[in-house]
């Protein structure tokens, strides 16, 4: 069956776009942008109660994956990359768990724009560097901009799974961007 790549939203048909020949800059951006969708749309939808519920024994919950995604976004490209200091970021690092915690003026939707923005300023913040463009971390010594974006990859698609199988708990949807 073809894929209709007019009704596949832009991240997935950038990645469809990039399979054949994309390079390799290209393609983890694009696999990157593609977790970020699945990732927000796992908490699309929800009631706001259900997108705070805890099913797990931990506090992790589709509104708090929403959050710590906007959290490791800001840490990795604006912290690490640009060197901004964390305290202007809003970000805790002392605290891990704080990147999960939701305000109770916090809404599913103004979660989504907060992530929105944070993945944009990480886009912009990205094409000021090269791949091979090293920076500075407290533990790591010196990471690269390839080595952030595979990272990004990797955790961005472990919290779209946490957020997959809490969805399937709350409501039994399934699937990749539903």
């Amino acid at each position: 069956m073809a894929v209709d790549e007019e009704q596949l939203p832009e991240a997935v048909q950038r990645l469809v776009a990039v399979a054949p020949a994309g390079g390799e800059r290209e393609t983890l951006e694009a696999f990157l942008d593609c977790q970020r969708l699945a990732l927000e749309r796992k908490a699309g939808g929800l009631s706001e109660a259900d997108a705070r519920r805890s099913l797990v024994p931990s506090a992790t919950t589709p509104a708090g994956l929403l959050r710590h995604a906007a959290c490791i976004e800001l840490n990795w490209f604006q912290h690490i990359l640009c060197g901004r200091p964390p305290e202007d970021l809003g970000l805790d690092l002392s605290d891990p768990d704080s990147t999960f915690r939701v305000g109770e003026h916090d809404t599913v939707a103004s979660l989504a724009a907060e992530y929105r923005r944070a993945c944009a300023e990480s886009r912009r913040a990205a094409a000021r560097f090269a791949l091979d463009d090293a920076v500075p971390h407290p533990e790591l010594g010196r990471v690269t901009l390839r080595w952030i974006l595979v990272h990004m990859v990797e955790e961005t698609a472990r919290h779209a799974g946490h957020a997959d199988i809490l969805r399937e708990q709350i409501d039994g949807r399934t699937g990749v961007l539903g």
